[in-house]
């Protein structure tokens, strides 16, 4: 069975992140994507601490495809250096799963 990973990524505003979204899932790379926000983030960047509102983008996928998500999610974030995470999900329903593996398959 191949593993699935929710990928997590942050953006300035609602539309950013829908845009992501969007087209990470056109291409297959995420089953699906939730947007979430905005939420407040407390961070440490380029030496000093900081705190900002940030729109949340949550993404399913496999671990197989997790290179590609990354790749494109880097390459089309607004950000030079955007947070990119994965964590295996651990446990879902049969059905959510095999929804996920079926969606990114590769045409």
């Amino acid at each position: 069975m191949t593993e699935c990973v929710q990928v997590s990524t942050a953006t300035e505003t609602r539309e950013q992140a829908v845009a992501l979204a969007a087209g990470a899932v056109e291409q297959r790379l995420a089953a699906g994507a939730q947007v979430v926000g905005p939420v407040v983030s407390v961070f440490w960047h380029l030496g000093k601490q900081g705190t900002g509102e940030e729109w949340q983008l949550l993404l399913k996928t496999t671990k197989d495809r997790y290179p590609e998500l990354e790749s494109y999610l880097l390459d089309k974030h607004p950000w030079d250096s955007p947070e990119v995470c994965a964590v295996p999900i651990v446990l879902g329903a049969d059905r959510c799963i095999q929804w996920v593996q079926a969606s990114v398959e590769p045409a």
